[in-house]
C-alpha cells in the first residue's frame, strides 16, 4: 500500500508545538478558572460578580466597547469607502496602514498609545482644553478604535468593490438624490458587513 504524503513537512511536531502552546496560555488557565468556580456555591459566584469593583468592571469593558463600535462602524465605512471610491496619492500607503492594528501586538499598540497621549506628548494638547486621555476611559475607547478599525473597513471594502454602480447611476437618473441613493440602494448591501465589522 502506497504511504500517504503529508503536503507541509513535520506536521506532527509544528501540530504538537501548536497544541501545547495552546494548552498553556489558553486550556490551563481556563480549566482551572472551570475547576476554581465549581468549588463555589451559587450564591459565592453571585457575591463575587455583583462585587462593586466586578460590576465597574464589567461597565468600563461593555460601555467603551460599544462607544468604539459604534465609531468604527461609522469610520470605518467612510475609510473604506475613501478607499474603493477615489485615487489620490499614497493610497496604497493608507491602504496598508489600516493593517497596523493587526501587525503591532495589543500590548505594544497600548504603551505606544499610552506614551503618546500621555502629558509628555499629544495629551499636552489635550490638556489645554481640560481633556486627559492616558489612564481614562476616553484613552480605552481610543484604543479599541485603533484595534478595531481594521475589522469594519476590510469587511465593508469588498462588499464595496463588488457594488456594480450602474444601480447608482439608475437611482440618480429616476431621480433620487445622493442621500437616497446611499440610504435605498449602497446601505442595504454594506448593512451585514457593517454589522460584521461592529459585532469583531
Amino acid at each position: 500500500m502506497k504511504k500517504k504524503v503529508r503536503i507541509i513537512p513535520g506536521f506532527g511536531l509544528s501540530m504538537g508545538v501548536t497544541l501545547s502552546l495552546l494548552s498553556l496560555v489558553v486550556l490551563i488557565p481556563l480549566a482551572s478558572l472551570v475547576v476554581f468556580t465549581a468549588k463555589m456555591d451559587l450564591s459565592s459566584i453571585i457575591e463575587v460578580i455583583t462585587k462593586p469593583r466586578v460590576v465597574a468592571s464589567f461597565k468600563v469593558s461593555l460601555l467603551t466597547a460599544l462607544i468604539a463600535s459604534l465609531v468604527n462602524a461609522v469610520m470605518g465605512v467612510v475609510l473604506a469607502w475613501v478607499l474603493v471610491r477615489y485615487d489620490f496619492p499614497l493610497k496604497r500607503l493608507l491602504d496598508g496602514m489600516i493593517e497596523l492594528p493587526f501587525a503591532l501586538p495589543t500590548a505594544v499598540a497600548g504603551i505606544s498609545l499610552t506614551s503618546l497621549y500621555a502629558d509628555t506628548g499629544l495629551g499636552k494638547f489635550f490638556a489645554k482644553f481640560g481633556i486627559k486621555v492616558a489612564y481614562t476611559r476616553l484613552g480605552i475607547i481610543v484604543a479599541l478604535i485603533f484595534v478595531g478599525i481594521p475589522f469594519v473597513v476590510r469587511a465593508v471594502q469588498p462588499v464595496l468593490e463588488k457594488l456594480d454602480p450602474l444601480y447608482e447611476e439608475a437611482a440618480g437618473i429616476l431621480g433620487a438624490s445622493r442621500a437616497q441613493i446611499f440610504r435605498k440602494v449602497i446601505f442595504p448591501e454594506l448593512r451585514p458587513a457593517i454589522f460584521t465589522g461592529f459585532g469583531l
